[in-house]
């Protein structure tokens, strides 16, 4: 009679990324020596319906041959990124008329994959490139708010709009959602008029400043998201962080940087000659979204009632990314 395997033991996991892990346990020599497939049983940690089939014989959903531990699983079919999930394995050996002999299911571990990567990121990126459209100058940045902000602002920040943390919003795997602080602003202008648009989705008062206040020479440019919301229009997300500052150091490391006079969303020109003023552009045919790191004083600017309306249904708060658009997906998660 076929002697049963034993329950695998001290599961451990490591080399975490955002679609892939590896996964190993703790088995006796005899097991190592005869087992021919595992087992996993891999779910989210807020579904926890079990993925493990009923019966001992038929495997779960994941189902490995035997291969020197720790193991790799990877797929961007079946995991996303930033998310927390649950697994347990079971060692088997297939027998000769098709069946497994199994062991019992081990205890249930709980791991969180991680952030898209820079080279995912880069891959965002380069789909952003496909929309962002011509170039176009402009010459401030702008944000929009209730009159409850910046009556905040004035009175309880001494005038200084602080970094927030930022949403949700976006991509999943983002590394710069709910880790990043920063001060949102837009950029885009008008095709006729090159002015902000008159309209807002995000309150009727709008804090306008130069353009050299916030992208200079002295700033460094990172690209950190592309997304839709279920619309024909799409999202670019930019990071703008003084040059050694704690945004700065935060992005080097987790996110691409853009050549600050040479990119297809924002770019800074330097004078070319003693009296000549810099030149910025944005890119049209998308929405550009851009994080400053640092506190921003309303002195530095001008606050003022949009001429247009408020427009409830275009903000991006905490707004989820449309899983399903060709056009801003890639394929290591939403």
């Amino acid at each position: 009679m076929e002697v049963g395997l034993c329950t695998p033991c001290n599961i451990q996991i490591c080399e975490v990324t955002c679609d892939s892990f590896r996964i190993m346990w703790d088995m006796t020599p005899e097991d190592t020596a005869k087992a021919t497939h595992f087992f996993i049983d891999l779910s989210r940690k807020d579904n926890r319906d079990p993925n493990r089939f009923k019966h001992r014989d038929v495997p779960t959903k994941l189902v490995a041959k035997a291969v020197p531990l720790p193991m790799a699983v990877r797929g961007h079919w079946f995991l996303s990124p930033r998310t927390d999930y649950c697994v347990a394995v079971q060692t088997a050996v297939r027998q000769a008329d098709g069946d497994y002999l199994v062991s019992e299911w081990s205890q249930v571990v709980e791991f969180c994959t991680g952030d898209y990567a820079i080279e995912h990121l880069q891959q965002l990126q380069d789909k952003a490139k496909g929309s962002a459209g011509r170039l176009l100058k402009f010459s401030v940045f702008y944000r929009n708010q209730h009159p409850e902000y910046f009556n905040h602002v004035r009175s309880e920040c001494g005038g200084w709009m602080l970094p927030a943390l930022k949403d949700n919003s976006g991509s999943h795997g983002s590394p710069v959602s709910g880790k990043l602080h920063g001060v949102f602003f837009s950029c885009n202008t008008e095709f006729d008029t090159g002015l902000p648009p008159k309209d807002s989705p995000y309150g009727p008062l709008r804090f306008q400043i130069p353009a050299g206040h916030l992208l200079n020479h002295n700033t460094s440019l990172y690209f950190a998201d592309f997304y839709c919301m279920y619309t024909a229009y799409h999202y670019v997300v930019l990071v703008l962080a003084p040059v050694g500052s704690e945004g700065d150091n935060f992005c080097r490391t987790r996110l691409p940087m853009l050549d600050l006079a040479s990119n297809l969303f924002l770019t800074y020109t330097a004078p070319q000659r003693p009296g000549e003023e810099p030149l910025f552009c944005h890119a049209s045919d998308v929405i550009l979204e851009v994080l400053f790191t640092e506190p921003v004083h309303l002195d530095q600017g001008t606050v003022d009632q949009i001429s247009g309306h408020q427009l409830m249904s275009l903000t991006t708060a905490n707004a989820k990314k449309d899983p399903s658009c060709k056009v801003c997906n890639i394929s290591v998660g939403r």
